[in-house]
């Protein structure tokens, strides 16, 4: 279920064009997060993205995975059009062969004081560290089953925001993190941080479907977010990173 990406010193979960589901370091390596204080545009945030994976003395291909915040949900062909355009970096880096994109990523909608074009909160890259621990990224996963189909078709409980409705939604996403994080060999013991994206009151279902689980071994960090393609409620990521830092 998973690929190395040598190139980047890593390897990853296939998925889409787009993005893959995750990422984790190989031996003697591992990833690090930057996050930015202030978000920057997308073509201004690759832009500083390069500059610091370079002055680590690391290769371009070493970008492993983004978080990204976009200004409004959008329909799926408006989603396909971002990810057309987003790509397009990445193949230039030497990442996306035009098919396997081995880079994972999350990407929500701020609910309250968006920004106004997509733009960059956080990212990640693999360095060099001798004798190194596990470090991985596990991208941003909504409650939308694989497979076919339009995503009217996928979501789970569609249009529903009743708290038995974001249960089952809940349910989903944490088994496809799960799945995930199985791919690579880990479990929510290995992790040390998890977030969650979501505009609903999820409350009612946080003790029976995400902390006894082991989503909160670390505690849990909440954005009030949605996901990124409209009718879409409920959204999650999680990482092992031992190295993190804000620029």
């Amino acid at each position: 279920m998973t690929r190395d990406f040598t190139a980047g010193n890593y390897r990853y979960i296939p998925a889409l064009f787009q993005y893959s589901s995750g990422a984790a370091a190989l031996p003697d390596y591992e990833i690090e997060r930057v996050r930015f204080d202030t978000w920057l545009p997308l073509g201004e945030g690759f832009a500083r993205i390069a500059d610091y994976i370079r002055a680590a003395g690391r290769p371009l291909t070493s970008f492993c995975a983004c978080e990204l915040r976009s200004p409004a949900v959008v329909d799926e062909a408006g989603f396909r059009t971002f990810n057309e355009h987003y790509v397009k970096t990445l193949a230039e880096w030497g990442l996306f062969d035009g098919t396997n994109n081995p880079v994972a990523r999350s990407n929500v909608c701020l609910e309250i004081d968006p920004p106004s074009e997509p733009s960059f909160y956080a990212f990640s890259f693999v360095r060099e560290a001798k004798g190194a621990g596990p470090s991985f990224v596990i991208a941003g996963g909504a409650e939308a089953r694989s497979g076919p189909g339009t995503y009217p078709e996928r979501i789970v409980r569609y249009r529903e925001t009743s708290a038995d409705a974001l249960r089952e939604k809940a349910r989903m996403t944490m088994n496809t993190m799960e799945e995930r994080l199985g791919a690579f060999g880990f479990g929510w013991k290995d992790t040390t941080a998890t977030q969650v994206y979501t505009v609903q009151d999820f409350h009612p279902v946080v003790a029976d479907e995400l902390v006894k689980r082991g989503a909160a071994r670390q505690g849990m960090t909440w954005h009030f977010a949605r996901p990124p393609v409209v009718d879409l409620e409920f959204e999650m990521d999680t990482r092992r990173v031992m190295r993190e830092i804000v620029i």
